[in-house]
């Protein structure tokens, strides 16, 4: 690893910079670097450790990725008004194996690994870092996160809608009143928190040490719930349960927009959470940018070998690959789902889970992962519709008529409909 004043010495100009070292950058980086592009990956605090949970179905995940990444892999269930077997394993990814096999294969490539800050791109090719100093590359791509780095909107505008939780990671023998060995609970919507108001719901899964991660999780909500609010809310519900968390136990924090718009410097790749590959619906993004990673990096490769500019070949890349017209349409169809999510009346909230989780699993497995598929999308929507009674229906199909929600008034009270008093909330 290098300092961002680039006392490692000279170096001809990179072929791919990558800003940001989470998962997508570090995926997107060494594969860039296996195709034999010089690559420089600048990664802003590359002594901290992660401390995210990442996880995903099976199906959503890369081939070939080693056994080793995997902290448990386990059958999923859900709860909403009924309880539903999900058919198909839901897996936790080992936080610091994941680091370590993409730091392997950054080794592997040749990849530089720099350390500092971008703070100004003045050129689609150069990028300026908060030391001083600059880096230089023929394509520049932002993997900085929902904060994307390079972007030129901030992604707070002017009120985000936000994925929100709390949690807490408890021996395994704790949680076994809520989450039993050898299963995920995705989610369980049932108020056992014992509060009215906007619904969250409850999310368990091994870590694969022998804890468990429990997680009060409010899925989607403009702006995202209180992180207080979910805190107590978890501790409520896991003492009507009997889990008692001890003295010390690690807590895990969540905050994110589901609802980021596409990249729009000009010249600049977003990838990961930054293009964004977020599901509106879900908040997922990992899988989704560990498989693309290779297939980005190879049109990458050929656009810079037929000779195209590096702005050119950023902007090629993400319609042809990232972002086809078949993907842009399945998104724009996802955020509807979400402004639908976000205009539906609390109570109802645990009803539509029901109907979709009862979907058969090819349904869901179309709207939860087949970002590119639009038929498949428009299958599950369509059944989704279909098993649904009038009233229901009609919150599915209102939001596609009206803009996006506005924000909910912290004032208001979680029930009414957002901004019922006409004031918008800004964080």
């Amino acid at each position: 690893m290098t300092r961002a004043s680039g006392t490692a010495g000279p170096r001809p100009v990179d072929d791919v910079l990558v800003v940001g070292a989470g998962p997508a950058g570090r995926a997107v980086a060494a594969a860039c670097a296996a195709l034999g592009l010089r690559t420089t990956l600048l990664d802003p605090a590359p002594r901290r450790p992660w401390r995210s949970t990442y996880a995903a179905w099976a199906s959503e995940l890369p081939a070939d990725l080693p056994d080793a990444v995997v902290a448990s892999r386990s059958p999923g269930r859900a709860v909403a008004l009924t309880e539903h077997r999900l058919g198909q394993d839901y897996v936790v990814l080992g936080t610091q194996p994941l680091r370590a096999h993409l730091d392997e294969a950054l080794g592997r490539g040749g990849a530089r690994v720099v350390a500092g800050r971008a703070v100004a791109i003045p050129s689609p090719h150069r990028v300026v870092l908060d030391g001083g100093g600059s880096l230089t590359a023929r394509v520049v791509v932002d993997a900085g996160g929902h904060r994307r780095p390079l972007g030129t909107t901030d992604w707070r505008r002017p009120a985000a809608a936000e994925q929100t939780a709390h949690g807490v990671v408890v021996p395994a023998e704790v949680a076994l009143p809520l989450v039993g060995p050898g299963e995920a609970l995705f989610m369980d919507w049932r108020p056992d928190h014992g509060e009215d108001g906007w619904p969250t719901f409850l999310y368990g899964v091994a870590l694969g040490d022998g804890t468990v991660l429990l997680e009060e999780t409010s899925l989607a909500r403009r702006p995202g719930l209180a992180l207080e609010d979910l805190r107590r809310r978890l501790h409520a519900r896991l003492a009507r349960h009997g889990v008692a968390v001890p003295d010390g136990a690690r807590v895990e924090r969540v905050r994110f927009p589901v609802d980021t718009p596409r990249h729009d410097r000009d010249g600049v790749l977003g990838f990961g959470a930054a293009a964004p590959l977020v599901h509106p619906a879900t908040g997922f993004s990992v899988a989704t940018a560990l498989v693309l990673a290779p297939r980005v990096a190879g049109a990458l490769a050929a656009a810079l070998a037929e000779g195209d500019d590096g702005a050119d070949a950023a902007a090629r890349v993400d319609r042809s690959v990232l972002w086809t017209p078949a993907a842009r349409a399945v998104h724009a169809l996802r955020r509807r789902g979400l402004e639908a999510l976000l205009r539906m009346p609390a109570r109802d909230v645990p009803a539509f889970f029901d109907t979709f989780l009862a979907l058969p699993d090819r349904h869901r497995r179309a709207y939860l992962g087949a970002r590119d598929d639009l038929g498949a999308t428009l299958a599950a929507m369509t059944a989704l519709f279909g098993r649904s009674g009038w009233p229901l229906r009609g919150r599915l199909v209102g939001p596609a008529l009206l803009p996006a929600a506005p924000a909910r008034d912290p004032e208001a009270g979680d029930d009414r409909a957002p901004g019922a008093r006409g004031r918008r909330y800004r964080r």
